[in-house]
């Protein structure tokens, strides 16, 4: 059976991956509204705004969340715990295309 690690590359970017509890729709939901308190998008705060309100507090959760994420894969399928899910986390309000550059190390 060949085994592979896939690291998706979030690089440059405001938004994160991250492996989290996928059983309860609660856990989602609730690391939302953590995030939204801990970093406010109240443009008093900051002194950058010139790319919109949501952009600095973008910036600062980039810089508490990771912008890489290891993946083992089993047989091609992501081997995740029986209650893992992966989370794409966009740090910003307004929608933004993203895109993701995967590194595919393995046999």
């Amino acid at each position: 059976m060949s085994s592979r690690t896939a690291n998706p590359d979030f690089s440059f970017c405001k938004y994160a991956a991250y492996f989290q509890e996928n059983a309860d729709p609660d856990v989602q939901a609730d690391l939302l509204r953590f995030f939204r308190r801990l970093v406010a998008e109240d443009p008093s705060l900051y002194a950058h705004t010139t790319e919109g309100p949501d952009d600095m507090p973008a910036h600062i959760r980039s810089a508490l969340t990771g912008v890489s994420l290891s993946i083992p894969l089993m047989a091609g399928e992501p081997a995740l715990g029986t209650w893992q899910g992966i989370y794409l986390f966009e740090h910003r309000a307004r929608p933004h295309r993203r895109e993701i550059a995967l590194h595919l190390i393995g046999e």
